[in-house]
């Protein structure tokens, strides 16, 4: 990591949502976090977090600026995380940044295991399912939910034209069609990030 100063030069192009400050903890300064994932262990490992103010009730548009701070110390705390960081002093300017989120550029994730998987290199991927015994596109990844057990992928449904674009698919109302596919071996059988495809057995007419 760089100095001070340098981090506050610019924020990374790659930095991802993890969690939420959501109290001061104890009374020398300690933040409490809400991560987004039951899995910590990138918001534990990271030296550096970047926190955005939330965005004002009945304001909108773009997020604020992220804001370095450098990570003094960090524990897991049952379902959260507390953190001492070096631009808290005390309790009062923990309070403060309650509703802030916490981001960590995606260069400072540790590797993941085999056959496991971030969830933001999943959002973007196209899904294939089958169709008549072959590979046919069902949609791209939009988001992938937390239900507790394992991820669940939440797919734009779509077609691609020649060129390669994609057009996604509508219903009546004119809304986006989505499906919902778990993301297990079961049904997603083969991961290939650098080709942003994953491939399942997931009916395309479901």
């Amino acid at each position: 990591m760089g100095t001070s100063s340098t981090l506050h030069a610019g924020a990374p192009e790659d930095l991802v949502e993890l969690g939420r400050i959501v109290s001061a903890y104890g009374v020398r300064g300690w933040i409490k976090i809400q991560p987004h994932s039951s899995d910590a262990r990138t918001l534990l490992m990271a030296d550096v977090w970047w926190l955005r103010a939330p965005v004002p009730p009945g304001k909108t548009g773009a997020l604020s600026s992220p804001a370095p701070a450098r990570v003094l110390a960090s524990r897991p705390h049952g379902a959260t995380v507390v953190a001492q960081l070096d631009i808290v002093l005390d309790r009062d300017r923990a309070e403060t940044l309650k509703g802030h989120t916490v981001w960590v550029s995606r260069s400072k994730f540790p590797d993941a295991e085999d056959d496991e998987y971030y969830w933001v290199d999943l959002i973007g991927c196209l899904l294939y399912g089958e169709h008549e015994g072959q590979p046919a596109l069902i949609g791209q990844v939009a988001e992938v939910i937390d239900n507790g057990a394992h991820g669940i992928l939440r797919v734009a449904r779509a077609t691609q034209k020649s060129d390669g674009n994609l057009v996604f698919m509508k219903n009546d109302k004119g809304r986006d069609e989505e499906v919902l596919v778990p993301f297990v071996s079961a049904h997603v059988h083969t991961v290939d990030l650098a080709a942003k495809r994953l491939d399942s057995n997931w009916p395309v007419e479901f």
